[in-house]
């Protein structure tokens, strides 16, 4: 269990992937900055402007950033509950419906344990599955045209209510199958 489930996300706070290079943490910070700021009369709101500067001042520090992106990884992975599903694949095909689960159970956890940005950037998926970008791909486009997850506006991946639907109906049928390798004495 990680010490830091409260800990901040500073990439979700400025709107950027963790894979935003330093450039593009100034402008948004900048932009965001502006936006937030107590003395703009339209738009201001200390609170955001504070959650704002604090994310810049770590995500701009090469030490500091290394450092929360270790925590970050690991509070994330740990939020997400990503199921091993403990059957062995024997043959692509199955390798593949593993995969897409996976990704299902991955955007299904985003959306309901983070409402407020439900989506998780392709290479985010890629870490968290461990599979290539070139596998996801195929995954991907299969999962989209089943209309089971879609685009978001910033290109995030989000899960639909027939990917849920999906999810649920599998996730119980691969559940009793690694109930009844268990009770019948093989690993999970």
């Amino acid at each position: 269990m990680i010490d830091d489930e409260r800990l901040p996300d500073y990439y979700e706070v400025l709107q950027i992937s963790p894979n935003a290079d330093p450039d593009m943490i100034h402008r948004i910070y900048r932009l965001l900055a502006q936006r937030f700021h107590p003395d703009n009369q339209e738009t201001g709101d200390p609170a955001r402007f504070r959650q704002i500067t604090e994310a810049y001042q770590v995500l701009s520090d090469p030490e500091k950033r290394a450092s929360f992106d270790v925590r970050h990884q690991a509070v994330r992975q740990e939020r997400m509950r990503i199921v091993n599903h403990g059957a062995k694949a024997n043959t692509d095909f199955e390798i593949e419906q593993l995969v897409r689960l996976t990704v299902l159970e991955a955007l299904y956890t985003q959306r309901r344990v983070n409402p407020n940005t439900p989506g998780i950037f392709d290479l985010d998926l890629e870490g968290l599955t461990g599979q290539s970008r070139d596998h996801l791909e195929f995954t991907f486009w299969y999962l989209i045209s089943k209309n089971m997850i879609k685009r978001g506006d910033s290109s995030r991946l989000l899960i639909t209510a027939d990917g849920v639907d999906y999810l649920e109906e599998h996730y119980e049928t691969n559940l009793q199958r690694k109930r009844l390798k268990e009770a019948s004495g093989g690993t999970p």
